[in-house]
């Protein structure tokens, strides 16, 4: 039996739109990444710290934890389904934000044979893994607006 693989992702963003920076953290491992862009939002940023997750492990059972309520009603309510139905129209009609990183974000969680759960955690609550990748994510945030 497969064990579950714990993630915590986050993103920041210094100014929206602005620098901005995304992590992820493996609290079980201790594996970790981050990175940032130099002009982004912080949609883009936490959905960029699911994706490289996703990306870094192909595990087959896998539980995101994000403070990011953008990604995980999107999975807990199935929003996906109706952008697909929908040609990636909102409810309003109006193109889905940020279409480019939802398909390649969906392309991983929908993956046959691989199970992907969203939970959402308060954000600068205590939770120890929460505050670890929002601790990488506005470094790296900081370092991409410092130019380094």
């Amino acid at each position: 039996m497969a064990v579950e693989r714990l993630v915590y992702t986050d993103g920041a963003c210094l100014g929206n739109p602005g620098p901005g920076g995304w992590a992820w953290f493996e609290p079980l491992t201790g594996r970790r990444a981050s990175g940032s862009e130099a002009q982004t939002t912080n949609q883009r940023m936490e959905l960029t710290a699911v994706l490289r997750a996703l990306e870094a492990d192909p595990a087959p059972l896998v539980l995101v934890r994000s403070d990011s309520q953008y990604v995980v009603r999107c999975f807990q309510e199935r929003w996906w389904a109706r952008w697909r139905q929908n040609g990636f129209r909102n409810a309003k009609g109006q193109p889905v934000s940020n279409r480019d990183l939802w398909e390649l974000v969906l392309r991983l969680v929908l993956d046959e044979g691989r199970s992907v759960r969203f939970e959402w955690v308060r954000g600068h609550a205590g939770d120890p893994g929460n505050e670890e990748v929002d601790r990488l994510a506005q470094a790296a945030a900081r370092a991409v607006a410092r130019g380094v």
